[in-house]
């Protein structure tokens, strides 16, 4: 080959690999609850994290546990950032291979109640409003009850659904929803209504892990170059945010 030759094809060769570049970005769909959790995500969008290492993520917020982990097994989404115990549930319940890849924070869960309920005693006889009856949060504010001697017969258990639809039966169904776990920053909308913060949800169990990354282990095992990417990919988003220098940006970001 000349060597005119070899400096032509050289010259264009930025705008082949900008081509293969796009053409090998992954697509991931993602499903999570909405909270504080998602904030690494959203600076790895912010900061183009995810186009660094060659992934598009959709990111969708689930209804509930149920649908969450019934998509996950079902390969409607690949990956779910959700409560540990829910990928405990679709193992030990759900018979599905289900693994947590990484770890969290303990979800900042509030125990929050109507403005009469002025302790956790004061809900005997009431309805409280879950999630899932049988995993995650509904568990910690179980446990809750039971340490100040309320066993599960002493109250009534009402199954709404996720965050949107727990804050929403607090506004709108009082007779129906006298406490709730909710978490932060969710909790403050409570708040400024006139209900109580009866504590954290976290209080009787100690260390928990609620925040997690979980996947089925047959994708990940055909796709682990593509978790280990998207999981670079938040874990820089959140060293990013935790930057105290990207305190400014971070903020207008959000605005």
């Amino acid at each position: 080959m000349r060597r005119r030759e070899f400096i032509m094809i050289l010259s264009g060769a930025p705008g082949w690999l900008h081509k293969a570049a796009a053409q090998d970005v992954t697509a991931l769909k993602v499903m999570s609850f909405p909270g504080l959790s998602n904030y690494p995500i959203f600076a790895a969008q912010h900061k183009n994290l995810f186009t660094k290492h060659g992934i598009a993520v959709d990111l969708v917020y689930t209804p509930n546990s149920k649908v969450q982990r019934e998509s996950l097994a079902k390969n409607d989404f690949q990956v779910i950032h959700t409560a540990a115990d829910n990928a405990v549930a679709m193992v030990e319940l759900g018979k599905e291979d289900a693994i947590i890849v990484t770890g969290g924070d303990n979800g900042f869960n509030r125990i929050i109640s109507q403005p009469e309920i002025n302790s956790l005693s004061d809900l005997r006889g009431k309805t409280v409003v879950v999630d899932a009856p049988d995993t995650a949060y509904a568990l910690l504010l179980y446990k809750a009850l039971k340490d100040v001697g309320l066993a599960k017969g002493d109250y009534t258990v009402n199954s709404v659904g996720g965050t949107t639809q727990r804050i929403k039966a607090m506004l709108k169904d009082k007779g129906h929803a006298a406490a709730a776990v909710i978490n932060v920053p969710f909790n403050f909308q409570l708040l400024s209504e006139g209900m109580k913060d009866l504590g954290s949800a976290t209080k009787s169990v100690g260390a928990y892990q609620a925040g997690s990354v979980v996947v089925m282990r047959e994708w990940a095992k055909a796709h682990s170059d593509v978790l280990v990417r998207y999981l670079r990919a938040v874990i820089e988003g959140r060293r990013w945010l935790l930057d105290p220098d990207n305190k400014a940006e971070a903020i207008q970001a959000r605005d």
